[in-house]
């Protein structure tokens, strides 16, 4: 429960990233400074952290260990993530992105097979290969059929142009993300704390950061007062607070992929944030009593989906796969 309640937190500061990113872009900031100040913002207070900590040596060892991985994993956990939820902010409200990003419940789970996870025998600790958690699968359709109706109203007033827009580069962050998070932690084995992992990812991560900030330079120039502001808002509630927090759930579920898939699915409740948040910032309508019935689902959906991951156990096969060592 306590990896539940991380993942809930985190859901609310990253709504601030959906309703600060669409306040952005209606006062006329691009998306591709949107997405890089976020994260030059977040790379020295990191550097603080992991240096007050007194585990920047280490964080730096296993980074020269695998360079190549964690350039890779850091720029599709956070590269592939965040440019283009900030991409789809561009074209659509808050409410439609942060509503289509819930797809990453769904996106989490159809990942599991990809890794390997530990589980005690008879024998010993042996890895096999993970199975989607079929329970949990079905009640994130429970949440996604919550998130269709809460959005139906709204989604019909968009073009499609819009819609493809605001959707498509959202459907790619909702792989990339989990893919990332999951790729380093299985890297790391345990090696690296949050902190260390997060501050890695985002070091790996700057050069597509600088090429997009060098992109937008010359496509739009410097960054107003207003959008700098607001990216450094983002940087802070979205990309440190949120983050650490759901890293840290991650962290503590991080050898049952059926829990993780559950701490995955507590992101649902961004989207009601990110209403909440549009209704008092942006002056978003209040929904309608079919969007009410349509948050109902999403909550209760994550309910179960919680307590369906309990009890979904990995089976072990007498002829299950060896063990697997990540390079």
């Amino acid at each position: 429960m306590k990896a539940i309640a991380l993942g809930i937190c985190s859901s609310l500061f990253f709504a601030f990233t959906f309703v600060l990113n669409r306040s952005m872009e209606l006062s006329g900031g691009s998306w591709l400074w949107s997405a890089s100040l976020r994260f030059f913002f977040m790379l020295p207070f990191l550097f603080l952290i992991v240096i007050g900590r007194n585990k920047l040596a280490p964080l730096f060892i296993e980074m020269k260990k695998h360079p190549l991985q964690w350039l890779l994993w850091g720029t599709v956990g956070f590269g592939l993530f965040y440019a283009p939820i900030c991409f789809a902010g561009a074209y659509g409200p808050a409410w439609l992105v942060a509503a289509t990003w819930q797809i990453t419940i769904l996106s989490g789970s159809l990942l599991v097979p990809l890794f390997y996870e530990e589980v005690k025998t008879a024998n010993g600790p042996i890895q096999v290969r993970g199975k989607i958690p079929m329970k949990g699968l079905c009640m994130s359709f429970i949440i996604l059929i919550g998130i269709g109706i809460m959005q139906y109203e709204h989604a019909s007033q968009l073009s499609i142009k819009s819609m493809l827009l605001s959707i498509i580069p959202v459907l790619i962050a909702s792989f990339a993300y989990p893919l990332g998070n999951r790729k380093m932690m299985a890297l790391c084995t345990g090696k690296l704390d949050v902190f260390q992992r997060v501050l890695g990812m985002t070091i790996g991560s700057l050069p597509f950061w600088i090429a997009l900030s060098i992109i937008a330079l010359f496509t739009s120039g410097l960054p107003s007062k207003t959008q700098t502001i607001q990216s450094f808002w983002v940087a802070i509630c979205s990309g440190l607070i949120a983050t650490l927090l759901f890293f840290q759930a991650t962290n503590l579920v991080q050898n049952n992929m059926a829990k993780l898939a559950a701490v995955e699915a507590t992101q649902s409740i961004e989207v009601l944030f990110a209403l909440i948040g549009e209704i008092i910032f942006l002056s978003a309508p209040i929904p309608t009593p079919i969007s009410l019935l349509g948050m109902a689902l999403v909550i209760g959906g994550m309910v179960l989906h919680s307590y369906v991951s309990r009890t979904d156990r990995l089976e072990v096969s007498p002829h299950a796969d060896p063990p697997k060592q990540y390079s």
